[in-house]
């Protein structure tokens, strides 16, 4: 399989620089994998978890949010928040889970956004108990 550039950063820091044959992607409107040669593509994430196969094997990263750029040789991901599924501790996945209520609950109170609000919730509830299993 043909390898490609795979960058992932959020504001924190740097998680990810290595050649990629294959990124899995939450994408807010479904699961998508990018490959080489993969037609250019913006989308916007929901909380998951993230997969990059590369020579080395299979790394996950858990995020909450955020954008991705595919194009036929690269796959950025700029994510709101992001770790290494080996870091993500039941402190933390509550503490991203408390977050999202907290943004749901704001909505509520302005009104505004509270359906995706809702659904950012209840994605991120959902993956943090499919990574605590």
């Amino acid at each position: 399989m043909a390898d490609f550039k795979f960058d992932l950063v959020s504001p924190e820091r740097r998680l990810a620089e290595l050649d990629a044959t294959e990124v899995q992607i939450p994408g807010a409107d479904g699961d998508m994998t990018a490959m080489a040669d993969h037609a250019p593509t913006i989308t916007t994430l929901r909380p998951g978890i993230l997969k990059v196969v590369h020579s080395g094997g299979t790394e996950e990263f858990v995020v909450s949010g955020g954008f991705a750029e595919i194009t036929a040789n690269s796959v950025t991901v700029l994510a709101e928040k992001a770790l290494p599924r080996s870091e993500a501790t039941k402190e933390r996945m509550d503490k991203l889970v408390e977050e999202a209520t907290a943004a749901h609950e704001a909505a509520k109170a302005s009104g505004q956004g509270v359906d995706e609000a809702d659904q950012v919730r209840n994605a991120m509830v959902e993956v943090a108990s499919h990574v605590m299993l």
